[in-house]
Formats: C-alpha cells, sequence, structure tokens
C-alpha cells in the first residue's frame, strides 16, 4: 500500500481570467470552465482545479491572497483508501465521502494544508522521449533530438511548501501516509517520496526563520530536457516572467526553469530527476547557492532570440566569424 502521486491539485485564486491564460500557455488542457471554476488537466489526466478564491465549499488556503488551498493524492485501490481512512482518521479536519461520484477522504496536515486521498483518476500513457547520448551508451541512431516549439505537461510531479515545524510536517506525511525521505537540509527542508520506490521527491517541506506557511512552487512534469527548454521558452514568448532557469539541480539531478505564477508561488517545468528504490540512503546538505543549483540561469531566456534575456540580438553571424 502506498501513495502513487499527487492527483490533483486546487488553487483559489484573486484573478481567474488571468490564471485561464496563464495555465492555457503553459499547456495545460481546459476540460471544464465555470463562472466560479477553470479545471484543466495534464496529459494523464492529473487535473488542476483554478477557482475564485471565496468560493463555497473551498478549503482555506495556507496564506492570503491567491495560494494553492488543496492537495489531492491518489491510492491504488478502494482497499488502500479504506486503509488510508483509518490511519488519519483521528487527524483534525477529518473527512469522508463523495466527490465527483467517488469516495475522497482526507484532514489537515499539521501546517493547517487540506490533503485528501482517492482512487487515481490518472491514465497511463505512453510518450516519445530523447534517447541521450553518452559516451558509453549510444541508444539515439541515425535521428535527431527533439526540439520542442512547447511544453505539454504529463503530470503534476512534486509540490513544495513553507511549513511552521517542518519535523512535526514530515512526521505525519511518514506516520500516516507512508512518505519515504530522500534528503534533507537538518532542521531547515526535507525531500519526501510517496514510496519507497519512486522519483527523488513528490514533496518538499521547507521551514524559514519566520516559520511561515505557504506554497512554494508547483512542479510540473515534462518529457525530458528538451521540453523543459522549449516550454520555456514558449512561455517566455507569451510574456510570463522567469524566477530562475532554465538550471539544474544537484540535489535530484533534475532540469528546471521556474516562473512566477498568479495563481500563488512559483511553478516550474523540470525533468530527468533521480529515481530511488528502499535502498537509498538519505543524505544531508547545507542550503547554499551551489546545493540549489549547479548551474542557472537568472532571468531565464527569450523566448525569440534564443539568448540569455537583455544581452545583444544575434546578427545571423557565426560565432567564429570577426567584428
Amino acid at each position: 500500500m502506498s501513495v502513487l502521486g499527487v492527483d490533483q491539485i486546487t488553487y483559489c485564486v484573486e484573478d481567474l481570467p488571468t490564471c485561464r491564460q496563464f495555465f492555457l500557455d503553459w499547456g495545460l488542457a481546459l476540460r471544464e470552465q465555470r463562472d466560479d471554476e477553470l479545471v484543466f488537466e495534464c496529459l494523464n489526466g492529473c487535473r488542476v482545479i483554478v477557482a475564485a478564491l471565496g468560493k463555497p465549499g473551498l478549503p482555506a488556503g495556507l496564506e492570503s491572497g491567491s495560494t494553492l488551498c488543496e492537495v489531492v493524492w491518489g491510492v491504488e485501490s478502494d482497499a488502500d483508501l479504506a486503509r488510508y481512512a483509518e490511519a488519519i482518521a483521528d487527524q483534525p479536519g477529518f473527512v469522508d465521502g463523495p466527490v465527483d461520484g467517488a469516495r475522497r477522504i482526507g484532514c489537515l496536515d499539521p501546517n493547517g494544508l487540506a490533503v485528501r486521498l482517492q482512487v487515481s483518476r490518472k491514465r497511463p500513457i505512453d510518450v516519445a522521449c530523447a534517447a541521450m547520448n553518452t559516451w558509453n551508451v549510444k541508444p539515439r541512431i541515425d535521428q535527431p533530438a527533439p526540439i520542442y516549439e512547447r511544453a505539454t505537461p504529463i503530470e503534476v510531479g512534486h509540490v513544495v511548501f513553507f511549513v511552521a515545524d517542518v519535523h512535526a510536517t514530515s512526521a505525519f506525511y511518514a506516520s500516516k501516509l507512508g512518505f519515504a525521505v530522500s534528503d534533507s537540509y537538518p532542521n531547515h527542508g526535507i525531500f519526501m517520496r510517496c514510496a519507497p520506490e519512486g522519483g527523488h521527491h513528490d514533496m518538499f517541506l521547507l521551514q524559514r526563520p519566520t516559520k511561515d506557511r505557504g506554497v512554494n512552487h508547483v512542479a510540473f512534469t515534462v518529457r525530458d530536457i528538451h521540453e523543459v527548454f522549449g516550454g520555456g521558452l514558449h512561455f517566455s514568448r507569451q510574456g510570463w516572467t522567469t524566477q530562475l532557469g532554465p538550471g539544474r539541480h544537484p540535489v535530484s539531478s533534475a532540469y528546471f526553469w521556474y516562473f512566477q505564477n498568479p495563481a500563488g508561488g512559483l511553478i516550474e517545468y523540470y525533468a530527468d530527476e533521480d529515481q530511488l528504490t528502499a535502498a537509498w540512503q538519505p543524505r544531508e546538505f547545507q542550503p547554499g547557492p551551489t546545493v540549489f543549483a549547479e548551474w542557472a540561469v537568472e532571468g531565464g531566456l527569450d523566448g525569440n532570440t534564443r539568448r540569455q534575456k537583455n544581452v545583444r540580438q544575434p546578427e545571423n553571424k557565426f560565432l567564429t566569424d570577426k567584428p
């Protein structure tokens, strides 16, 4: 029995029309639209709900203004759901009932976030991904690596929160939902994955000295490094603001590109994270710029020139041409 990953997230937002365009440009499919709510889907059916702030029935957000207010985790079966219901029945805000015709259970985690579980509605998909040629292994023969004009995210890969008590919050996810610790910044941040075998992290909990609560970012998995670049360039062309990237994380090995998100916090394209098993031994790191990013582009790349922003445009010359 283990949680499979994020099945759905819900944002409560102040500016629904702006967020509608934002997530369409991000590459999500708009499945339903109402005056106070938008329902988007990733390629595998993972849902992103964007609701008007103050809509009746929404859980309270962790912070004022636009923010993430609910995370729904998927499980494999009704039997798993029943076992998790027993595990969290004693937690604050416990709920158990039908949502959209299916059972959904949940509670509040120690940070005050509405956590829900349901039998996963995500569907298996088969997508073509780039093969990476290295010195020893060369699987890409007689074909170029792909170039993406834009991204179409596969799913919500992980969520990151500022928490008031990183130890209490991580203990809840470990003891009640079976999450495993991957790596940590002692007394500061903990990377957790849903099960012993899986991607490097499905959740990152980060405690700042102020012990404030809120969303840091939501990360969307794309096929490969080329889609990180293609998606980021397209998003830049649409006028959205880079926070940092593209770049590469040393802790998870993933390539990333972060943008500012009008729905709250940041949003990330990422690919090529480490895959772990129960044999993995969690590591400890001290926070620092070289730990966060092996390399990163400040301000992003311009979607039209394909160069770092605020530098001279290319002049249709080879790099070896003399001035």
